[in-house]
């Protein structure tokens, strides 16, 4: 069996008293699908801020690819080849979608893509941003400002950025939060053109998403994996459905 493309390895984390991510265990594969879902207070942004390094954990170990970057910064992970969306749109609005991909791509390249780079690299890289987007089934607004965009194609936009740093894991923070249902089945598609090398990790509420999209979902509550399973096992779980409803969870 390959090494997983993320691991977890016993990660804490304490808020004071508070316990807010409790012996946390997880593996994905290469090209894993996988979901990680949980009530409102469950701990899911902390889990997701110490994979990315934005906070340190108390305890334990992330591991990509079979390196450890427990102690790396964001951005040195981001070379080890873990990408992830924000909730918060974070493109550059006056520019078309293929110069924000080029620029991410630039950026991956460690060329230079400003203004006053050469002209050839610059139409490189347009033509490779071309590519992913044509790839993605987004060439269509390839030549649209970002900003003329609706909210839900920025979403796409973000997420064509994120892969075009080429990682080995890709975490979709939320990707439906706020999408109107129409721009969300579009939406869903690009989820199903993924790289099916890429392993993704995706926190999310809407469960229609989770369900269609998913092949493997972790439950978190109260800071610790409730259970795991594959999407049937999750579904008709009775401690999934009381946690849901609000019900406290017993042992």
């Amino acid at each position: 069996m390959s090494m997983p493309a993320l691991e977890l390895r016993g990660l804490k984390k304490r808020f004071g008293a508070l316990a807010v991510t409790q012996d946390v265990h997880l593996a994905l594969a290469e090209g894993a699908r996988h979901a990680l879902i949980g009530p409102n207070g469950a701990g899911k942004s902390t889990l997701v801020n110490q994979i990315t390094g934005v906070l340190q954990p108390d305890a334990g170990q992330v591991i990509v690819a079979g390196e450890d970057v427990s102690r790396l910064s964001p951005e040195q992970r981001v070379k080890r080849g873990l990408a992830r969306t924000f909730q918060i749109n974070s493109l550059f609005l006056p520019l078309t979608v293929a110069e924000n991909v080029a620029l991410a791509l630039a950026a991956r390249a460690g060329l230079d893509a400003r203004i006053g780079a050469p002209l050839a690299t610059r139409r490189t890289l347009v033509d490779e941003a071309a590519e992913r987007l044509h790839a993605l089934g987004l060439l269509s607004m390839a030549a649209r400002p970002v900003r003329e965009l609706a909210y839900g194609q920025r979403r796409q936009v973000e997420i064509a950025l994120a892969l075009a740093l080429d990682p080995k894991v890709l975490l979709l923070d939320e990707p439906v939060a706020g999408v109107p249902q129409a721009e969300g089945r579009a939406l869903f598609d690009l989820l199903e053109r993924l790289p099916e090398r890429v392993a993704v990790l995706v926190i999310e509420h809407d469960m229609a998403l989770v369900f269609r999209f998913a092949r493997r979902i972790t439950v978190l509550v109260e800071g610790a994996v409730l259970l795991e399973g594959s999407v049937d096992q999750i579904r008709s779980d009775p401690r999934v459905r009381d946690v849901y409803l609000g019900k406290r969870h017993h042992g």
